[in-house]
């Protein structure tokens, strides 16, 4: 969704604009129950890009864009303020998000998330896919012969 499509016409989106740890553990803490400030710069300093949704001076949004340094791109950590949830601003992010990817000449956008939002990714225009797989390092790995 563009800026002019937005049904909160004061959102503007900005392409990685400077963007203090503060302004953006203020945001997470908002969306995210357990949220712990961490400091942001070292992701961003290697994302392709990202996005930032401000309404006035306030960060209200955000979706930050890994990538392998070549064809693939990754949507990671889509977050809108509650307070701000269902205006279509999460939809904005991620379409401005995939318009840098392929800008940048990414050829495929990936993206994980949990069940519940699958209507929203496909409403972005994700196309669910099977054959993905996962591992939570931090609990799982390495793996026991029990996992083998």
């Amino acid at each position: 969704m563009s800026r002019d499509e937005a049904s909160a016409p004061s959102i503007e989106l900005r392409l990685s604009p400077p963007v203090s740890n503060d302004a953006l553990n203020k945001l997470f803490a908002t969306a995210w129950e357990g949220h712990t400030a961490r400091d942001f710069a070292p992701v961003l300093a290697r994302s392709l890009t990202y996005v930032c949704a401000y309404e006035g001076d306030a960060l209200v949004g955000f979706v930050n864009v890994a990538w392998d340094g070549g064809l693939h791109a990754f949507i990671l950590d889509t977050t809108v303020r509650v307070s701000h949830q269902r205006r279509g601003i999460g939809a904005a992010l991620v379409t401005a998000a995939a318009d840098a990817a392929k800008a940048r000449g990414c050829e495929w956008l990936h993206v994980d998330f949990e069940a519940d939002l699958l209507p929203f990714y496909r409403g972005c225009g994700f196309v669910p896919s099977e054959g993905a797989g996962l591992i939570n390092l931090r609990r799982d790995w390495p793996r026991t012969v029990e996992q083998q």
